[in-house]
């Protein structure tokens, strides 16, 4: 099991909320003073140490809940508490770095950065942290010899395959041991070997105390969380 990188805090191990939606909702203006609501009325608690899957048709709601989630859409009403902090009265800035230090996200379309290297991309979300480039660096080293990507760190992505970036994209996200991690679709662009393997990552990680967010269309990956919540129309069945 990964351990904590050196010079953070070891997570609580205790069950208290580390998330709280009240009444938060979200739409997007249709012109004429319309509005299309994506999300109604969103009631949520999420303890720290869960691992959530969020379910539902395409449009349900499922990926802008978890930009909100993880700190990375301000445009919405309600109230959001992430470990207590009221997320909904904090300036950009600060809210930035709240998401820095806490949160790691898989993306369906990987957002690599494409001039840097993979090597390079795995220590970005290192670098946020208070950890020193040597211990970084044997960090990075203990990921690409584990996910057999050591002959892939001085490539760019755009010399990997869809699945190779997806996979470089799941090891950054998880590489600084955040304490909560979002996912959108995580094994959507992986061959079953490897879906099987970062999904069993998962529950390993959350075994070791990380909160889990992920949004899935199958059921199998739905399973393996502790808890599935399901979207309709942005708003959550009952």
């Amino acid at each position: 099991m990964w351990t904590r990188p050196h010079g953070e805090q070891p997570e609580s191990s205790s069950m208290d909320a580390l998330i709280e939606l009240r009444h938060v909702e979200k739409c997007v203006p249709q012109g004429g003073g319309r509005f299309l609501y994506l999300l109604r009325q969103i009631n949520l608690q999420i303890e720290e140490g869960e691992f959530v899957s969020l379910m539902g048709p395409s449009g349900a709601g499922k990926s802008t809940l978890l930009h909100i989630l993880g700190l990375q859409d301000a445009a919405w009403s309600g109230e959001y508490f992430f470990a207590g902090q009221p997320v909904h009265l904090l300036k950009p800035e600060k809210r930035n770095l709240l998401r820095n230090a806490n949160v790691g996200f898989v993306f369906q379309n990987y957002h690599l950065l494409d001039d840097l290297t993979v090597q390079e991309n795995l220590d970005l979300p290192l670098s946020y942290r208070n950890i020193k480039a040597s211990d970084r660096a044997g960090i990075i080293g203990d990921a690409l010899d584990r996910f057999r990507l050591v002959g892939k760190k001085d490539l760019h992505p755009s010399q990997l395959s869809g699945g190779q970036q997806q996979l470089v994209g799941i090891v950054r996200a998880v590489v600084a041991r955040p304490r909560l991690l979002i996912a959108d679709e995580p094994t959507g662009n992986l061959h079953s070997a490897q879906g099987e393997e970062i999904m069993a990552l998962f529950q390993e990680l959350n075994a070791g105390g990380m909160t889990i967010v992920q949004a899935t269309h199958s059921e199998g990956n739905a399973a393996r969380g502790r808890r599935i919540i399901r979207l309709q129309d942005g708003w959550m069945e009952k």
